[in-house]
């Protein structure tokens, strides 16, 4: 009783501002790292012409053809991680301003 404030009109203190900022600070640097790990694993690959050979003997391995090297694929795994938390940040924000505080 005595408390005249509204739910909209609540004002958050600093500290809960702060604590609700470094999630999604967090994730963009995980994001931006994982992109600047996928790009500084660039590797220029030359390819050479093949052709058919169907009386040869030898299985075909494809073992070190890879459009994509493996630190590449690390980046891009870090940075979808942290796309991942983002969304589930934002998703997390929109719930809870769009539900209805108990009174």
């Amino acid at each position: 009783m005595g408390e005249n404030s509204t739910p909209g009109e609540r004002k958050t203190s600093k500290p809960a501002r702060l604590r609700g900022a470094v999630l999604p600070i967090a994730a963009l640097a995980v994001v931006l790292v994982g992109c600047f790990v996928a790009w500084s694993n660039h590797v220029n690959a030359s390819f050479g012409w093949f052709a058919y050979a169907p009386l040869s003997n030898e299985p075909f391995s494809g073992s070190g053809l890879a459009f994509v090297t493996p630190g590449t694929q690390a980046g891009l795994a870090i940075a979808v991680v942290g796309l991942l938390v983002l969304a589930f940040w934002a998703g997390y924000r929109i719930g809870t301003k769009a539900s209805p505080k108990n009174q």
